[in-house]
């Protein structure tokens, strides 16, 4: 059996930020993103830091398989680590 890379919180917190940008960088996936958790343009520039918009963040990715799994194809990203790192960052872990 394959031993998973245990992450950290920096870990984490990058896996969150390029999961924003790669919501970010289609105007389709960012408008739903944004209907979805009621948050408008002027709240993503001010929120993009905040650890608990990291979270809101891998929640809303975990939450879609398909865009869970093209998000970590396109990044080259283990699917296995994100729902590790929502925890961590949500303090579940």
């Amino acid at each position: 059996m394959a031993q998973q890379k245990r992450i950290d919180r920096d870990d984490a917190e990058t896996i969150a930020l390029q999961a924003l940008a790669y919501l970010a960088d289609d105007p389709q996936r960012l408008t739903r993103f944004l209907a979805l958790t009621g948050t408008d343009a002027g709240q993503l520039r001010t929120q993009a830091g905040a650890p608990d918009f990291h979270v809101a963040v891998l929640d809303y990715i975990l939450g879609d398989e398909s865009l869970l799994l093209t998000f970590c194809q396109e990044l080259g990203i283990d699917p296995a680590v994100v729902a590790p790192a929502h925890a961590l960052l949500s303090g579940q872990w």
